[in-house]
């Protein structure tokens, strides 16, 4: 957590939930159960606070399933005067089945009143995020911790352009809020099936994709919606999911898996993702291409594999680079 990040596609990262719980073929190699078990063997609060949240396994530290409220943290971005776009729980998931709907909402209520930023909001938990997010109970709780945190926050003899008594006068927040963009993880076109539809039917200002790690081919423009997947999803064209008319994916992040045990990623799978959006106008960010690169680009290796027919050279994060045929593409939504 802090004012700066190597995250290619944000200015900073807040945590005001930790801890988390695999539940998909994109979390075996997450880096954030890592830093967890590290943290906590740092002792000190730091590590109290992560105590119990990961357990050693055979491969390594592994989430318990254990979630809790980063109380320390929840007000951070309030004294951050300077706007960021800041990246929502690198280390947790604010949708997490372990959380109560209050502690979820007293996020929510803590971005309402940081105005100034723009937060990033990703997810593997696309149900529960549906479900709180269209549920009225649960924006009358954002409601009352708004008004809480603007009046704790606010100076009654000062004039201060961040008076955050100014968002309590509103009396109720905008739904969607403004400032909240709301993100799935998307690692395989299982995936994509299973969370964009609910990522669509929620009400957000911005709505994104993490394709990272990419570990298969995804077709975006062609989505099968469950129950029985005969019902056909373009997400970068729109598609009238819910009452408020045509929604769509505003933007796309792109990227290969990193570190100790990192999987191949085929470049025709960035590629692909890169030309759907090309082609919808929807903005694309390439994060990086992982481990590996095509054989032939550099000398072979011990680690090459085949992937998706392709033969791929482990080279490292570094020389492996961000580039898709030879150029950059760090595009954001409007």
């Amino acid at each position: 957590m802090g004012d700066k990040t190597g995250i290619e596609w944000t200015d900073a990262t807040w945590n005001p939930t930790i801890g988390c719980s695999i539940v998909s073929p994109g979390c075996t190699n997450c880096y954030a159960m890592k830093m967890a078990a590290r943290i906590e063997h740092m002792g000190g609060k730091g590590g109290a606070k992560y105590a119990g949240l990961t357990q050693l396994s055979k491969a390594g530290p592994v989430w318990t399933g254990s979630v809790r409220l980063n109380e320390d943290a929840l007000g951070q971005p309030l004294r951050w005067r300077r706007p960021r776009r800041i990246f929502v729980n690198s280390m947790s998931d604010l949708f997490h089945e372990a959380l109560e709907p209050w502690e979820i909402a007293q996020v929510f209520a803590t971005m309402a009143c940081a105005q100034q930023h723009e937060f990033q909001v990703l997810t593997k938990r696309h149900d529960r995020m549906h479900e709180l997010l269209t549920s009225e109970a649960f924006w009358d709780e954002v409601d009352c911790f708004t008004t809480e945190i603007a009046f704790d926050n606010s100076d009654a003899h000062a004039r201060r352009s961040d008076d955050y008594r100014a968002v309590a006068a509103i009396g109720t927040v905008d739904i969607p809020l403004p400032n909240v963009w709301l993100g799935v993880s998307v690692e395989d076109q299982q995936r994509a099936d299973e969370r964009i539809p609910h990522l669509l039917a929620t009400p957000a200002a911005v709505r994104f994709l993490s394709c990272e790690p990419l570990l298969g081919p995804v077709n975006l423009r062609r989505l099968r919606v469950a129950p029985n997947h005969h019902t056909i999803v373009d997400a970068l064209d729109g598609y009238a999911l819910t009452a408020g008319g045509r929604t769509q994916i505003d933007w796309v992040i792109a990227g290969g898996e990193s570190g100790p045990g990192a999987r191949p990623m085929s470049p025709a799978w960035a590629k692909s993702l890169r030309d759907q959006c090309m082609a919808a106008g929807v903005a694309f960010f390439h994060k990086q291409n992982g481990e590996y690169r095509e054989h032939g680009q550099f000398e072979a290796g011990d680690s090459d594999v085949v992937t998706d027919g392709v033969h791929m050279v482990r080279v490292g994060k570094e020389r492996a680079g961000r580039l898709l045929d030879g150029r950059e593409h760090n595009e954001f939504p409007r």
